[in-house]
């Protein structure tokens, strides 16, 4: 893979206290910011906001403003504004030994936001790389809104923040290092982790914690450095935690070294929300090999052994009888038939224009991360502590106080490095089974979902039918109405009281929409001038346990979009990138598409069963283009072969980070568009292990993928969603041109080719 970042050459370093930008928005220079002692003789600082002329007292009540129209805001908007209040709540360390350590209130789940965290703190602090320690941060209730990760919104969020409290610790050590040699701090720089006086003495920060640590100290005024004066951030930078992975050392909830804690697995129903009436044979079932207990839960009967093999065993030797579960009698063609018959495009009322309508279909499709759902949880009477994967350990940790009927600050949650997501850890399923299990059986326990669990009783990214009209005349397009059905998801991870809470503040009543719609209207947007444009969701209430999906109902609806797009520049003899130039926004926007047309020469000539297909997105302040070619001389086996994606986020902290993000994006949309999904067959998805979800392998990635990362302009936008939207459509236009058929249902090769594992 080839991945080109285009940035200017970076300026030589400022001193300490950094200057206004006079490329960044006015309101910056304006800010000043307020430190407090945490303790000594390390120095640990958290950072107050506040503008000019507003007392210190009044601070925390300034929050940020959202655009005034509807259209112009998106639901990163939304949780940034939720999360004001307790933004200035970061803290971070500088130890004796000039370590410096931050404690991050979101999750790692691969997507690299604990490198680029580091690079924001070695940035302002300028210490090297390796001398920062990024931890994720336990449950933190007093963060209220803000320890959500989710939404492409962390490096948003977190953007502003984590710099000022960077430049706050850097305030106090060039004032410690002033005051012990008896110099004006203005006169100081910083630079690999010491403070440097113009003689070019030097002091090491971990020589100055305990003085910058002293109540005594003066409050300061400490400025972030201007993003011209960047020189680690918006280069491309390797994972902190790269080799730790290769290695094995890196250290997932069930690596933990928790005393005493036995394997737990759970025998779980042949239906979606099966119960359990009884257990047959439990006593023989206690009488196997190293078999500790039994617990009935509310999501099947769990086994604690001494050994996960002894767990497994014995959980598949059980006998239960089973209640009904909630969607029993569905199956693929029954949940379509409803989809279907849940939205209708309305009747046509511009009669002498042309109209194009297209219908498509998505199946529901596993997150399929490579870490099942695992938990460690050690309940006592008085007392509980959990360890796992978690993004949205407010809730989780809430939650389990409520069932296991203690005080939440009886409750500790760990957040432990998760082995992907793509959404499904925004969910502690695993972490409240872990403290039922633990809770009944008296016993620590660490717990551990089968891969066909995960696949099968996992969470899943609902289905949606999609009904989209364009109507055009006169060269050009006079209004676009999509009409989307989907199997409700479900929202109960923390952000519909994210929502709740900011709906008297968001514009067009949009607050007072429900949860789905919300979402749907701040994420889903279309970048073109179509006239009169309507975007609708409608939901089906089906009891299954559903899930956001990696960029949520983006992947498919903008997906669907583009390849109509692609269908009606055809109807009105236009080539696609032109096409869609012609009715673009914005410069911006242009701007990525013409870049992957000239890198994938697009136009050029292609043999039989071989095209080309083309995609844009614009989503959380960003935007991307795709260009793909595809061997399609076999339609039952297609590869893309080929990738060229553009993408401009405003700016990237850590670009070799978001080309990763993107050629993510790219797997998902190849994966989801040509061969991965979930059957729904009686009740329960027939596929149950990575051998029948046909996720794309090493050999159907492109052995050619060019990803470019645009100027750096403004802040950072939202980055981990925003690759799969274009590419599905690139993908789907790219297979339509070289087979000659509009693929409606996706996956395009979608056939039960296994056995189904028993239920």
């Amino acid at each position: 893979m080839e991945a080109r970042t285009e940035h200017p050459a970076r300026p030589a370093q400022g001193t300490w206290q950094g200057r206004a930008d006079p490329a960044s928005p006015p309101h910056r220079t304006r800010r000043r910011f307020l430190t407090y002692l945490v303790a000594a003789p390390t120095l640990a600082v958290g950072t107050g906001l506040a503008l000019d002329g507003v007392p210190p007292a009044a601070a925390e009540a300034v929050v940020p403003t959202l655009p005034a129209a509807a259209d112009l805001v998106d639901l990163g908007d939304v949780l940034i504004l939720a999360g004001a209040p307790t933004a200035h709540l970061l803290v971070l360390t500088v130890g004796e030994d000039g370590t410096v350590t931050f404690r991050l209130p979101r999750e790692e789940v691969g997507q690299g936001i604990t490198t680029a965290v580091a690079m924001l703190v070695a940035e302002e602090l300028d210490v090297p790389l390796a001398k920062v320690r990024v931890q994720l941060d336990d449950a933190r209730p007093e963060l209220l809104f803000n320890q959500f990760t989710g939404s492409s919104n962390s490096i948003r969020s977190l953007y502003d923040p984590v710099r000022r409290t960077a430049a706050a610790a850097r305030a106090r050590l060039v004032h410690a290092a002033a005051g012990r040699w008896g110099l004006e701090p203005g006169t100081l720089r910083t630079e690999d982790g010491s403070v440097v006086a113009p003689d070019g003495r030097t002091a090491p920060y971990g020589s100055l914690t305990a003085a910058a640590a002293s109540r005594h100290l003066a409050a300061l005024t400490a400025t972030p450095k201007p993003e011209s004066a960047h020189r680690l951030v918006g280069t491309p930078t390797s994972r902190i935690d790269a080799r730790a992975m290769v290695t094995g050392r890196q250290r997932y909830t069930l690596d933990l070294d928790v005393p005493g804690a036995k394997p737990c697995m759970v025998r779980r129903p042949p239906t979606l929300g099966g119960t359990v009436r009884s257990v047959n044979n439990e006593r023989a079932v206690r009488a196997m090999p190293g078999v500790l207990d039994t617990v009935v839960v509310p999501t099947g009967v769990a086994v604690v052994a001494e050994t996960f093999g002894q767990a497994l065993d014995a959980k598949n030797a059980l006998d239960v009888t089973w209640g009904p579960g909630t969607v029993d009698g569905l199956s693929d063609d029954g949940i379509r038939a409803r989809l279907r018959a849940a939205t209708s495009l309305p009747p046509i009322t511009l009669p002498l224009a042309e109209h194009l309508d297209a219908e498509f279909d998505f199946a529901f499709v596993s997150h399929a991360p490579m870490e099942t759902n695992s938990a460690v949880a050690d309940v006592r009477p008085d007392r509980a502590e959990i360890w796992s994967a978690l993004k949205t350990p407010i809730v989780a940790q809430q939650t389990l106080a409520k069932e296991l009927g203690l005080p939440v600050d009886k409750v500790t949650v760990h957040v432990v490095q998760g082995g992907g997501s793509f959404g499904r850890r925004l969910f502690f399923d695993a972490a409240l089974e872990a403290a039922q299990v633990s809770r009944a059986s008296k016993r620590p326990v660490r717990l551990m979902w089968s891969r066909i669990d995960d696949t099968r009783h996992g969470r899943m990214r609902p289905a949606t039918h999609h009904k989209i009209r364009a109507t055009y005349g006169l060269g050009q397009v006079l209004g676009f109405d999509h009409r989307v059905a989907a199997v409700e998801t479900d929202f109960r991870h923390g952000l519909g009281e994210i929502l709740t809470a900011t709906a008297a503040k968001l514009p067009g009543g949009l607050g007072n929409a429900g949860f789905a719609q919300t979402l749907f209207h701040t994420t889903v947007k279309s970048p073109y001038h179509f006239g009169v444009t309507t975007q609708r969701l409608t939901e089906v209430p089906l009891r299954m346990p559903t899930a956001s999906w990696r960029s949520v109902y983006s992947a498919n609806t903008r997906g669907a979009e583009e390849m109509l797009i692609d269908e009606l520049a055809a109807r009105m003899g236009k080539d696609p990138v032109e096409f869609r130039r012609t009715f673009l926004r914005n410069r911006a926007q242009r701007a990525v598409l013409d870049k992957v047309a000239a890198e994938g020469a697009w136009g050029r000539p292609m043999p039989a069963g071989h095209a080309q297909g083309v995609g844009f997105h614009e989503e959380y302040k960003s935007r991307t283009a795709c260009l793909v070619e595809i061997d399609a001389t076999d339609p039952r086996r297609p590869r893309v072969t080929k990738a060229v994606i553009a993408a401009d986020v405003g700016r990237a902290v850590n670009p070799r980070g978001l080309e990763a993000q993107l050629l993510g994006g790219l797997t998902d949309a190849i994966s989801t568009t040509l061969t991965a999904g979930l059957h729904i067959d009686k009740g329960l998805p027939l596929e149950g292990s990575y051998s029948q979800f046909h996720y794309a392998r090493q050999k159907d990635t492109p052995p050619d993928v060019r990803i470019f990362v645009m100027p750096a302009t403004g802040e950072p936008g939202g980055a981990g969603e925003l690759g799969v939207p274009a590419a599905v459509g690139a993908i789907g236009n790219a297979y339509a041109r070289a087979t000659g058929t509009r693929p409606r249902r996706f996956p395009v090769n979608f056939d039960v080719d296994f056995t189904p594992f028993p239920r």
